[in-house]
């Protein structure tokens, strides 16, 4: 008999990855989910297959419910505070995988803490934008003992994602080790992007020329985001599709890995400083992509295009 799934936490990501699940999961019970705030909950079931959900208001109750727990949280607090509650419950034989981008240690933390209460830990970070979690085109990466991994790689390729990257029988925390690494190059890609345009602009060959050469070089994330400063996404949003809070956090991760074995990260240390002006101007509704905004403003432009 297939087990009973449920998800926790709706954020940006999770809604997406939920709704594939239900969508693509091969489902024969309905999924429960759970989300601090419940409207959240059911505004996203509203939206769902009819009879392919159900919403319940309780952490507790969801997790008692189901066989394998899906966890997609915004920080380490978060997600630690969860786990935490969760396991007060019975969760003896249950499994708990981690969608979080957090630090290792935290995974570390976490997998220490289900274990302690006779439940199974894996690590499912996941590399993809909003967008890719909509389409189910997300990149998972997972880790821990192969017996368990092997029940959670059935959701990943072709249901909530287009790969997988497979780290069996590694500890839980290289997932989460190579997602905030990963993360790097993300917010690298878009520091040199906002310079390439600032200096597109500034010295006479404009960011129109610029977006022609990066849609001819280099298809993908660099001419979507490209795209996205250009047009002037990275303020007019409502809701950030990466928030700055949250890649400050990251870049933080980052560099206390960097740190503790003697490495510099010096983009990312540029980067990270960028992000602070972000958050100086628009606060907590700053994106990756403002680092744009900051560098124009650095630069002498205007923070908006």
């Amino acid at each position: 008999m297939a087990p009973q799934l449920a998800w926790i936490g709706l954020g940006n990501m999770g809604r997406g990855m939920c709704k594939n699940l239900v969508e693509k999961g091969d489902l024969d019970k309905p999924l429960i989910i759970f989300n601090r705030t419940t409207k959240r909950a059911t505004d996203l079931q509203a939206k769902l297959p009819k009879g392919k959900s159900t919403v319940v208001e309780e952490l507790g109750e969801g997790i008692a419910k189901a066989d394998i727990i899906f966890t997609c949280l915004g920080d380490d607090q978060a997600i630690t505070d969860t786990i935490s509650t969760a396991v007060k419950g019975d969760v003896k034989g249950k499994l708990f995988v981690d969608c979080s981008t957090v630090h290792p240690d935290t995974t570390t933390k976490l997998c220490k803490i289900v274990e302690e209460h006779g439940a199974h830990f894996v690590a499912c970070p996941v590399f993809g934008a909003p967008a890719m979690a909509e389409g189910g085109q997300l990149v998972c990466v997972l880790a821990g003992q192969k017996s368990l991994v092997d029940k959670v790689k059935p959701y990943c390729k072709g249901v909530m994602g287009r790969a997988e990257i497979n780290f069996s029988d590694q500890v839980p925390s290289k997932a989460t080790h190579l997602k905030i690494i990963g993360n790097t190059f993300v917010l690298n890609m878009v520091e040199t992007l906002s310079e390439g345009h600032a200096l597109a602009e500034k010295s006479g060959l404009g960011s129109e020329n610029l977006h022609s050469f990066i849609e001819a070089m280099f298809p993908g994330p660099y001419t979507a985001y490209s795209g996205r400063l250009m047009g002037g996404d990275y303020y007019k949003r409502d809701e950030p599709l990466f928030g700055v809070d949250l890649a400050r956090k990251d870049a933080k991760h980052a560099l206390s890995l960097a740190n503790a074995c003697g490495v510099k990260m010096r983009d990312v240390e540029v980067a990270d400083s960028h992000l602070a002006e972000v958050q100086k101007v628009q606060g907590s509704n700053g994106d990756i992509a403002s680092i744009y905004g900051a560098v124009r403003k650095e630069s002498g432009l205007k923070y908006e295009v």
